[in-house]
């Protein structure tokens, strides 16, 4: 018989072995390292490299992970609080916004003020122009009067065919308007306490401006200006039938003593 026999076994080994048992493996050629073994049944286990790496929060240590929880829960409870306090700044009154007004105003105003005027029944059909002139100390010690600067026109230009127009030069102006007619009344003193601080806004503002955009400012120092608005109708369609009148109407508030610190700190 060719075929080999185990001694004292008699498992038979090669092509030939019996079904059922197992071939021994044949030792590995000199120089070169053994395969691992692989289980007897089941699929072969991957190598360890082949584990999927952690990434995101899971990848931190626990300690890190704690942090971005307490972070991430910080902005969530922050971003509830913002919602709120907007929601009531804006909703009709209530026992909420009658007992604590004040905290809901101290946060919302001025940076998250909210207005109706897109959605109003009676959308703004009015043109409103703010503008300025100064009395400008020379050089020479004389003292000169600019004429009227239309500083809404001057923004309106500044975005005209913009594609991408800033949104300080289209709001700036308007809301400290807004701001100072909604603290004053038609004789124009401020009611309650944020009518002076509306006054100081917009002084500042005119300020610099006249300071960057009339030359006679540029060549002197501001020592008071006069601020106006000019009020003009939007004119209906022509389909409409209605007749309104085109003439501007003209809205004077006193001269303003500029302070040192608003003529040459920080404006010029």
């Amino acid at each position: 018989m060719d075929d080999a026999y185990d001694e004292g076994v008699g498992a038979r080994h090669g092509p030939d072995a019996p079904s059922g048992t197992r071939a021994e493996p044949e030792p590995a050629p000199p120089g070169r390292p053994a395969p691992p073994e692989q289980p007897s049944s089941g699929p072969p286990l991957p190598p360890e490299s082949a584990a999927v790496p952690r990434t995101g929060v899971a990848a931190l240590s626990p300690r890190y992970q704690v942090g971005a929880a307490l972070a991430l829960a910080l902005v969530a409870v922050t971003a509830c609080v913002h919602l709120g306090m907007v929601f009531l700044s804006v909703a009709p009154a209530n026992t909420v916004t009658k007992q604590h007004g004040k905290v809901i105003e101290d946060w919302v105003y001025p940076e998250f003020e909210q207005n109706w005027k897109l959605f109003a029944p009676e959308p703004l059909q009015q043109n409103i122009s703010v503008q300025v002139r100064a009395d400008v100390l020379m050089p020479d010690g004389t003292t000169t009067t600019t004429g009227w600067n239309d500083l809404s026109a001057q923004d309106g230009r500044a975005i005209d065919g913009s594609l991408v127009p800033s949104h300080t030069v289209q709001n700036e102006l308007r809301r400290a308007w807004d701001f100072f007619t909604s603290t004053h009344g038609n004789d124009n003193r401020p009611i309650g306490l944020r009518g002076s601080l509306s006054e100081q806004y917009l002084r500042r503002i005119v300020v610099m401006r006249m300071y960057k955009g009339d030359a006679t400012s540029e060549k002197g120092t501001i020592q008071r200006v006069q601020v106006r608005s000019s009020t003009t109708n939007v004119t209906p369609p022509d389909w409409s039938g209605e007749k309104v009148s085109d003439t501007p109407v003209y809205r004077m508030l006193p001269w303003w003593t500029v302070t040192a610190d608003e003529a040459n700190g920080g404006v010029r």
